[in-house]
């Protein structure tokens, strides 16, 4: 372990935090000799003063290269000129990073290419931008040898997800070998938290014991954890994480909801699958004049969205007599009022309250404080209603500054203190991390076989007498450590066998029975030689938790020694 730390950790000289977002993605930077001077990254195409750009791909017409990527990728104003115009095969994609959810297909995007090149193909472009400065602000440093690159994560994500993800890193050239330690990944409300524990130092809520939550408000996802404030330099993990597809391009769905209501399901439908560009121009314009703008307290609030001007192209579709004679009537603007606007935001806002409600009901301690976090927070009607709920539970309701960019930032906090904290432990397993533990989201467990005995299914005997069971090893809502170990030691149950496969299995229940119980997911196997005969051979398993992906190791109790084996995810599911 010393070896392969000094390998890794002494080589590194900058850390790059990563924010790959449903919507919007950015990066942060650092060199480790330059104070902690975290800089977000706000040069895009040219163009400077975002934090982030938009995650959108534009293809040419087989889908096979990226054209445009980013905001240039976004569907432009409509050519009013071009009566008719069908942009159909020029179709941005986005919202790929939601098929890496667990959520029903019918939620998740119909994309014109596979997802996963998308999310490969995204992040390539994103990581040209991320070479680029790197090369420029440190000419000496060797990207793939020299810089430790952090990728966040939502909180709900699986670890099939997670692996998905740094396959599609590999493929995009962001690391050298699939299986790099200089990819490591943290939770998108966790790199938050790291963020927000600056805000807490100086103020009377800075103290050992300070419990505060992390809500953070996405693009496509909200995400929710309880932190404890162990010293000036960790945090802790106090409940489970919690999550849902609640974030702000869910209010965009409510919006197109409100137009079927108002001009009919097919006029819609023909604009989603003729004009796909324009639709998404109508709702970036929603997003600029209505959604950001409304703040829930101007009951005079109106937004007017005129479609002659907006999207011409939706009259063509209109063929209801009685729609167009009242659209022509008002001279072809909805207007969308106080109590319209609150019943687009309200569906998605009563989400978001009822997951910080659980939240706070699973904790049997005092929360002091709250930060929003994430591009959805800076929504005024939502910190707002969040504020009116909650204010009497949580003593200090807040977002930080440029809450956009405090995932990205918070992740090069993250890996700065892996750098630090490994090179002064080499060799320490019981290595120091600025999040201190984690709650698991999954039960884990190994498959062994026993002795068949009666009361057991006859229809799961094998031909020789044996079961197959799933033996718990940690289970779901268990506080773990960084770099915390669980140990399982196996023997052989032939004396002639020549290798333990360790099958090693996940649900989001609290315990099992069996690896075919519903819900039960392979995560992967791991190969173990098995030299010499007899059933005297133990095999040390060990599966060291906390860390964002799962290290299993196997070694002989009799020699000492540690087989070669491999870790394999299971990327079929």
């Amino acid at each position: 372990m010393e070896t392969l730390q000094k390998l890794i950790y002494e080589n590194i000289r900058a850390v790059v935090g990563l924010d790959f977002g449903t919507t919007y993605s950015g990066f942060a930077y650092c060199h480790i000799n330059e104070n902690k001077n975290i800089c977000s990254n706000d040069s895009w195409h040219g163009e400077v003063g975002q934090l982030k750009t938009n995650t959108v791909l534009q293809y040419d017409d087989k889908y096979k290269k990226v054209k445009l990527w980013g905001a240039p990728a976004l569907a432009k104003r409509p050519n009013r000129r071009k009566k008719g115009h069908n942009d159909e095969g020029h179709k941005p994609v986005e919202l790929f990073k939601l098929h890496l959810g667990d959520m029903l297909d019918e939620f998740k995007p119909k994309l014109p290419v596979e997802y996963k090149k998308a999310i490969t193909d995204y992040l390539r472009e994103i990581g040209k931008v991320i070479k680029e400065i790197v090369a420029i602000r440190w000419p000496n440093v060797d990207y793939f040898e020299n810089v430790l690159l952090v990728i966040t994560v939502p909180a709900e994500f699986s670890e099939q997800s997670k692996a998905i993800m740094r396959v599609c890193a590999f493929n995009a050239g962001l690391i050298k070998e699939e299986c790099s330690a200089n990819l490591q990944f943290t939770t998108e409300p966790e790199a938050a938290a790291v963020h927000c524990m600056e805000n807490l130092k100086g103020q009377t809520l800075a103290r050992p014991g300070t419990n505060f939550m992390i809500v953070d408000c996405g693009g496509g996802t909200v995400d929710l954890t309880i932190r404890k404030l162990v010293n000036d330099k960790q945090l802790g993990e106090i409940t489970e994480r919690s999550g849902d597809f609640c974030g702000s391009t869910f209010i965009d769905k409510e919006f197109i909801k409100y137009l079927r209501k108002i001009l009919g399901d097919e006029p819609m439908e023909l604009l989603k699958d003729n004009n796909y560009g324009q639709m998404q121009y109508l709702i970036q314009q929603f997003c600029k004049f209505g959604k950001i703008p409304f703040t829930g307290d101007d009951p005079d609030f109106l937004y007017e969205l005129d479609i002659q001007d907006t999207i011409p192209i939706l009259k063509q579709h209109i063929n209801n007599d009685d729609i167009r004679k009242t659209l022509e009537e008002d001279e072809w603007v909805i207007e969308i009022d106080f109590e319209s606007m609150k019943t687009i935001f309200e569906p998605v806002v009563q989400k978001i309250l009822c997951l910080i409600e659980a939240q706070l009901d699973n904790t049997q301690e005092t929360c002091s404080a709250m930060f929003l976090v994430g591009g959805f927070s800076e929504s005024k009607y939502l910190q707002k209603r969040i504020k009116q709920k909650f204010s009497q539970r949580v003593e200090n309701i807040s977002v930080p500054t440029q809450p956009m960019a405090a995932i990205a930032r918070g992740a090069v906090a993250y890996g700065l203190s892996i750098k630090s904290n490994n090179l002064d432990n080499l060799g320490n397993d019981d290595i120091n991390c600025v999040i201190s533990s984690r709650v698991l989201k999954y039960t884990f467990g190994i498959k062994t076989t026993t002795k068949w005995e009666k009361g057991d299914p006859i229809y799961k005997k094998t031909h020789d007498g044996f079961i197959e069971k799933f033996q718990c090893l940690a289970r779901r809502g268990t506080s773990m450590n960084i770099n915390q170990k669980i140990t399982k030691s196996r023997v052989p149950i032939y004396p002639d066998q020549k290798e333990i496969i360790h099958c090693l299995y996940y649900t989001k229940e609290y315990d099992g029975e069996y690896c075919d119980d519903p819900g039960m997911k392979l995560l992967g196997k791991l190969h173990i030689d098995l030299p010499g005969s007899g059933l005297d051979r133990p095999v040390l398993f060990g599966i060291t938790f906390g860390k964002m992906e799962i290290t299993v190791t196997s070694k002989s109790e009799a020699t000492g020694k540690s087989n070669k084996a491999t870790f394999k995810f299971n990327l079929d599911d």
